[in-house]
């Protein structure tokens, strides 16, 4: 059995619009997995549709309390690191920026170790007039496809990392 994601009250899944779970088992170590997900301005290395991603409280990586911002599927968004477990968990809470409904996400990973790597979960909610409009309504189904690309690619890049090391 996998650890999920410590949901913060507001954002439980069973209190949530929008929910979406994706996982992939990884042949690469837990420290290869993290450091490609805590190098969030360098995204589009292997997800090449997270190339807008800017750190703004000068950290070179997320940490506990990296605020950072990007721009998904055509949305810019702030967002801040509320989890930082090195090497097994990673989340974070957004805001849409200009969206004067208070529409907010959580996004949280779990790397568990196994035999062969690592387990890769991510799960995320969204509440809010904004995410059901855009997510719910016009693209249903959006985060859980855009999430399973995104594990798959992580995976491939981590995995490819082992293969071949750069130099």
């Amino acid at each position: 059995m996998y650890d999920k994601v410590n949901w913060p009250k507001q954002y439980d899944p069973k209190a949530s619009a929008i929910y979406a779970l994706n996982d992939i088992d990884v042949q690469a170590p837990p420290e290869v997995v993290w450091k490609l997900l805590v190098d969030a301005e360098n995204w589009s290395s292997y997800f090449p549709s997270e190339d807008q991603v800017k750190i703004l409280s000068g950290e070179s990586e997320l940490a506990l309390g990296t605020r950072y911002s990007r721009v998904t599927v055509g949305f810019p968004m702030s967002l801040n690191v509320t989890e930082c477990e090195p090497f097994s968990r990673l989340a974070w809470e957004t805001v849409v920026d200009g969206d004067e409904t208070g529409s907010s996400a959580y996004h949280g990973w779990v790397i568990t170790p196994t035999n062969d790597g690592c387990h890769v979960l991510t799960e995320e909610t969204q509440q809010g007039p904004f995410f059901l409009e855009e997510l719910g309504r016009k693209q249903p189904g959006a985060l859980y496809r855009y999430h399973q690309d995104w594990v798959e690619r992580l995976a491939r890049a981590a995995e490819a990392e082992v293969t071949n090391p750069a130099g």
